[in-house]
């Protein structure tokens, strides 16, 4: 059932807490138990009310995402916690004090009976952030709920980083759309589970390994993430996500080898495409080049990097190559949603 997506423009840079009308209206809806698309740092969020089964259940419907990916969970005050979570790792209150609000979501033990278990798929643990945008924030306040959102997004298709991937996908399937402008970081929040002794990373994000031991010392990350044989933790990594239409491969070789194999699939009539970045925006023939960010400044590859994928589409491309990147600070976050896009296809040139 197709239903009215409204849309509202907001302007970030001004005070939203006394003069914006659109975010009252979309907190409203939040409310009501409707489903609002909203902007974060990282990426544009679908959100509903946390502590409502039948909220909730339209984000699932939205996406038509599998309901065991358990969903994350906004706040826009320290003080929601305590509703609904237990902090008793001293880790957490570190990482909390160190990057909230941002890009890290932390996991942590659920307290039964206030939020839907349709948010924690029936786990008893919740996923949780303070997301570190004025609209987000704002929204969450006056909506006075805790909002639970995974990214705005058909399931499966690469996150939304800008208002207009929301309409393209989920027009006339959720209520209303706050169109805050471009997201900054570009790719989803680092997940570190808090519910054991060290702390341990389920999904690679904004946030890295390196910058977490630094506020709290050691920081395991989930096998599930690297090897393929086991399951990963964090339920929502077992799908393939991100992906664009044409089939993808990651190519850990040089440009004469990428340029190879584009030239070998060329001649067997296939139309192809190449993911590369500023410092070799001309070194390669292909029937769609796309930039992605530069390679001395890895946040600028994360930023654009949904983007990237998604604009494939327009192109109605037969296979795509993707240059590979180092996998050290948010390198570690843009290979897993490469691979993950790729379905694990890579190909050693």
């Amino acid at each position: 059932m197709l239903m009215k997506t409204k849309v509202w423009t907001v302007d970030v840079k001004c005070d939203l807490s006394t003069n914006c009308p659109q975010i009252a209206q979309a907190a409203r809806l939040l409310q009501q138990n409707e489903t609002v698309a909203f902007p974060t740092e990282t990426v544009y969020g679908l959100g509903a009310n946390a502590k409502h089964s039948e909220a909730v259940a339209k984000i699932y419907e939205a996406k038509g995402r599998p309901s065991d990916n358990p969903l994350i969970v906004h706040i826009a005050e320290i003080e929601q916690l305590a509703e609904f979570a237990e902090v008793d790792s001293p880790q957490a209150e570190m990482l909390m004090k160190r990057f909230w609000p941002g890009p890290l979501t932390l996991v942590l033990p659920c307290k039964p009976g206030v939020l839907s278990t349709r948010v924690t798929a029936g786990l008893d643990t919740v996923a949780v952030r303070m997301p570190d945008h004025p609209v987000a924030l704002e929204l969450i306040r006056q909506a006075g709920v805790p909002v639970a959102a995974p990214s705005a997004n058909l399931s499966g298709k690469p996150s939304p980083t800008k208002a207009e991937h929301v309409v393209n996908d989920l027009n006339g399937r959720i209520a209303g759309v706050v169109d805050g402008g471009p997201t900054g970081v570009g790719v989803e929040s680092t997940v570190v589970s808090c519910t054991g002794e060290i702390p341990v990373i389920l999904r690679p994000g904004g946030v890295t390994k390196e910058q977490l031991e630094e506020a709290a010392g050691p920081v395991l990350i989930d096998q599930g993430l690297t090897d393929e044989k086991k399951a990963p933790m964090s339920p929502g990594m077992k799908y393939t996500h991100y992906a664009p239409e044409a089939p993808l491969a990651i190519v850990n070789g040089g440009v004469e080898d990428i340029q190879r194999l584009i030239d070998q699939y060329q001649k067997d009539g296939m139309k192809v495409g190449v993911l590369t970045t500023e410092e070799r925006a001309d070194v390669y023939q292909a029937d769609a080049v796309r930039i992605c960010g530069r390679r001395d400044r890895l946040e600028t590859v994360a930023a654009g990097l949904y983007d990237v994928l998604r604009s494939f589409d327009e192109e109605r491309l037969d296979f795509i190559f993707a240059e590979s990147f180092p996998e050290e600070g948010v390198g570690r976050a843009i290979m897993n949603r490469l691979l993950k896009a790729a379905g694990h296809r890579v190909i050693e040139a």
